[in-house]
């Protein structure tokens, strides 16, 4: 089990570079990571992290979707180490949907992404896996690859018109009240 790390939140420079390709992914200090990385996005609530939110540049996040209170209706997955991960391919059909950013609390977006992609990481074992995601899965995968190149999802937004609170987003969409 690994240990929880504090998240960083918008204003850390961290949050705005691209980060460092691993090298190494056998490195004691990268596996440690992955586990702490796991440990940490499950106490937070959410369905992803990146390394760079929890103040390391490196090119390695978790995609963890599963439901819990921040996102009810999220598909149930492994949570997954992807290192140096890349899109190789993303569908033309581009979808807009609610996202949140741990480093970001308090305020949620519709942001647009592709609803497919085709994507290539090494797992946490060293093996290279190639994998097409859809739906929210795809959207959890974009929105993590954006924290490798210091994107964030407010970046993507179409409209400032396109940001609500939390609290509204949890009695609008979430219980649609």
């Amino acid at each position: 089990m690994g240990e929880l790390l504090p998240i960083i939140e918008l204003g850390d420079p961290i949050l705005r570079q691209k980060a460092t390709v691993v090298e190494n992914i056998n490195d004691q200090r990268i596996q440690k990571l992955i586990d702490d990385l796991m440990a940490t996005v499950a106490q937070a609530n959410g369905v992803g992290i990146a390394a760079p939110q929890v103040a390391q540049s490196c090119r390695l996040f978790i995609v963890a979707s599963r439901p819990n209170l921040r996102y009810p209706n999220a598909p149930s997955m492994e949570p997954t180490a992807m290192i140096n991960p890349k899109i190789i391919a993303s569908s033309t059909e581009i979808v807009k949907g609610w996202e949140g950013c741990l480093s970001i609390p308090g305020i949620r977006g519709l942001v647009p992404r592709s609803q497919a992609i085709e994507v290539e990481y090494t797992n946490r074992n060293g093996k290279l896996q190639k994998q097409e995601f859809t739906d929210f899965v795809a959207r959890i995968f974009q929105h993590e690859y954006d924290h490798l190149d210091g994107i964030v999802f407010l970046d993507r937004l179409e409209s400032t018109l396109d940001i609500i609170t939390e609290q509204v987003y949890q009695k609008r969409v979430i219980n649609n009240t």
